[in-house]
């Protein structure tokens, strides 16, 4: 997610060096006029920006989800049953203070005696499955194609000229990074020796004065950072070191074609080899963030003074890590939605994606699968700003725009937290057909790890949101069926007629019901009160 930054600051660096069922049939108070609500001029404060996914459209005009209000007005002291929701995803920290309560634990296991107590074929999986192993940096679909040799592949040729543009994309990234670092690191060390402080401020570098060209250009460095939202140089040097790892790894093992990342012993190609892997469900290092972060937008210990608070209460969290650094194997989600399933998971959250998928019959079977385990699948419909009805993606639970193979796969988009005609964020794909429906995940703020915290933009954070409605639903009304879940949440949606800005484009202006199935973004409020309606006929 660092990447969306990146291209900011590339081009920054550029000029630098160059040139110095409508929503208001079951709502209790009707929001006909919704898309008349004015809006929200103001900036959001720090507050509203780490909770905003939580706020109601009506009473705040953020485009959240209406949590707070459904927990005030509805939930209440109400005791709801413990639903398990499986993050297959990178490690999730299951020690981090505010998710170490809501971690699942496989009663049926004796932790550490190496034997599988449970006769599932997995030993000692106590709070999961790791189906990496050792396994970190992997390669994407389309490079492995390439590596493959395989030229006889129809989409070969597609896949080598992809990697041939991302490579130089890339590659160009790097030299600005490493030049913007450099040019950053050369403005703090003048700036602090100007200022005889270590720890400058925005007044101390608007203070000095002087006619050294050298001097005026490094002031001139460190204003255009604090517009980027960078509270110091120093704190610019750490996003964009961090950022420069990115580009690194996604250069040297995502792009490279020589590279083997897999360490599991498996053949990927082969699904009668089922059990590999380990029992190690945490991330190998702090910057394996994502399952952490996902995690706790389903499920952080609400309302306990920490960090974050959860969507849902009442969950455990089922960490089934199958998500490298780099594009994930057909045969490790096919496996990880079938562990799920069979050791209780009746929700599954899958913010992850891609483009080229050799087995995707393989997920498609276990998406099958799960749903005739009554299991819901709630998906990240992906960041490229793309139609998903005219661009394949995987996992989904169709070939192309052809008939659904369940009831039980529901895909998110993003949304941003202005109202208005920018609320679907830049990054979202969209798609009327294999769109589901629209949920917060612009700059979402969640667990990290090692007992910190940090936003992030995503339909990665979209995903979890509504798997987080669809935990709270299963939690207080259980009879209702994963179809009926799934249902529950797209008809109880706010419908808009907005018309948005579509991929970041401002000449691609569309109604907002045309960018996914349902036409509407998801509430928490409203699907409360359907649930019990449909919980009250059953």
């Amino acid at each position: 997610m660092k990447l969306f930054k990146s291209f900011a600051i590339a081009a920054f660096t550029a000029s630098i060096l160059f040139n110095c069922g409508s929503a208001s049939s079951v709502i209790s108070t009707p929001l006909e006029n919704i898309d008349t609500l004015p809006l929200k001029t103001s900036e959001l404060t720090e507050a509203e920006m780490q909770h905003w996914g939580h706020l109601d459209l009506k009473k705040d005009t953020i485009p959240g989800m209406s949590v707070d209000r459904a927990y005030d007005e509805i939930i209440k002291n109400k005791k709801g049953s413990i639903v398990i929701v499986a993050v297959i995803d990178s490690g999730i920290d299951i020690d981090h203070e505010d998710l170490q309560g809501v971690i699942w634990t496989n009663k049926k296991e004796i932790p550490g005696n190496g034997i599988d107590d449970d006769n599932n074929g997995y030993v000692d999986d106590v709070h999961g499955w790791n189906f990496l192993g050792d396994g970190y940096n992997e390669q994407l679909e389309f490079v492995r194609l390439l590596a493959s040799g395989d030229t006889s592949h129809p989409r070969y040729a597609e896949a080598k000229a992809e990697r041939q543009v991302e490579y130089d994309k890339y590659a160009g990234i790097k030299t600005n990074y490493e030049q913007f670092l450099q040019q950053i690191t050369n403005a703090d060390d003048a700036l602090e020796k100007e200022t005889k402080k270590k720890n400058y401020t925005r007044e101390d570098v608007d203070a000095i004065s002087t006619n050294n060209q050298t001097l005026q250009q490094y002031i001139a460095i460190a204003k255009y950072v604090y517009t980027m939202d960078f509270e110091s140089l120093k704190a610019a040097k750490k996003d964009i070191s961090e950022g420069l790892e990115d580009i690194t790894d996604r250069l040297n093992y995502n792009l490279n074609v020589d590279f083997r990342g897999r360490k599991t012993g498996d053949n990927p190609d082969d699904m009668v080899e089922k059990y590999y892997g380990n029992n190690n469900v945490k991330p190998k290092k702090p910057s394996e963030s994502h399952g952490t972060h996902v995690a706790g937008i389903i499920a952080a210990v609400r309302n306990n003074g920490k960090g974050a608070n959860g969507v849902a209460n009442n969950v455990k969290i089922m960490s089934v890590r199958a998500v490298p650094n780099g594009d994930e194997y057909d045969k490790d989600i096919a496996l990880a939605i079938r562990y799920a399933a069979d050791n209780g998971a009746q929700i599954i959250n899958t913010s992850f994606g891609k483009y080229y998928s050799p087995h995707s019959d393989w997920v498609r079977d276990a998406i099958v699968y799960a749903a005739s385990k009554d299991v819901l699948i709630v998906n990240a419909a992906g960041n490229e700003g793309a139609d998903l009805d005219t661009k394949d993606v995987y996992p989904n639970d169709a070939i192309g725009t052809g008939p659904e193979i369940s009831d039980n796969f529901i895909s998110v988009g993003s949304l941003d937290s202005k109202y208005g005609s920018s609320m679907i964020s830049s990054f979202s794909n969209y798609g009327k057909i294999n769109v589901d429906i629209f949920a917060p995940g612009g700059d979402i703020y969640s667990t990290y790890p090692e007992n910190t915290y940090k936003s992030i933009g995503g339909t990665s954070m979209a995903s979890p949101a509504v798997a987080g409605i669809a935990a709270l639903i299963r939690s207080y009304y259980p009879k209702l069926t994963a179809p009926q879940v799934k249902k529950i949440i797209m008809d109880s949606g706010l419908a808009l007629t907005t018309k948005v800005i579509v991929g970041g484009k401002t000449s691609d202006v569309r109604p907002f019901k045309d960018l996914s199935k349902s036409g509407k973004i998801a509430n928490a409020y409203n699907a409360m009160i359907l649930a019990e309606q449909t919980a009250k006929n059953l």
